[in-house]
């Protein structure tokens, strides 16, 4: 009979096992970034179950690692001499195009008045200038060349970080990630 027990203690001690696997990769997970901050992280899903993340699950761990990608990248813009609401608002215009001062606000997601703020810094920077539309009522704003060759120098110190951070994967891991990313412009297209 004493096998018999061992190997009912067995199953159940693997069948808790699973249920501890399952549980913690369905949990939520804090997880400390170097800057101090805390972020939520799912864990994937285990090893060799060939398994799928439900939807929920997976676009919570992409969104963690791409604000985590973001933040580490954006280290790289401190060289630039402005803040991020600047360089931010710069890329708007560089990237779309001249906008009114509402406009812009509009696509930074802050109130007019704080966008004034920042372009009038943008503005002594000589990176931004004001035009006055064909009926005068609206001033259109445009980066200047000193604005669009900062932000694209910019852009290469970020591409540069990361390219340099893809050279330790191995040629089977660009190739995936590279799939991946056709994936990420297409679920970014659907947002």
């Amino acid at each position: 009979m004493a096998p018999v027990k061992r190997k009912k203690r067995s199953l159940q001690t693997r069948s808790s096992s699973a249920s501890a696997t399952a549980s913690a990769h369905t949990a939520l997970a804090h997880t400390d970034l170097p800057d101090g901050a805390s972020a939520l992280r799912v864990p994937s899903s285990p090893i060799g179950t060939g398994a799928a993340l439900p939807a929920v699950e997976l676009a919570d761990q992409l969104h963690s690692a791409a604000i985590h990608l973001l933040r580490r990248l954006r280290v790289r813009d401190r060289e630039s001499g402005i803040g991020p609401a600047q360089l931010s608002a710069l890329s708007v215009l560089v990237f779309g195009g001249p906008r009114s001062l509402g406009e812009l606000a509009d696509a930074e997601q802050v109130r007019p008045p704080t966008m004034s703020r920042i372009v009038e810094g943008l503005q002594r920077a000589r990176l931004v200038r004001r035009h006055a539309t064909e009926d005068g009522r609206r001033i259109r704003l445009e980066a200047t060349p000193k604005g669009v060759a900062l932000l694209w120098e910019g852009r290469k110190r970020r591409v540069e970080s990361l390219a340099s951070a893809l050279a330790s994967l191995s040629e089977e891991e660009r190739e995936k990630l590279g799939a991946a990313v056709g994936l990420l412009q297409t679920v970014i297209r659907n947002v």
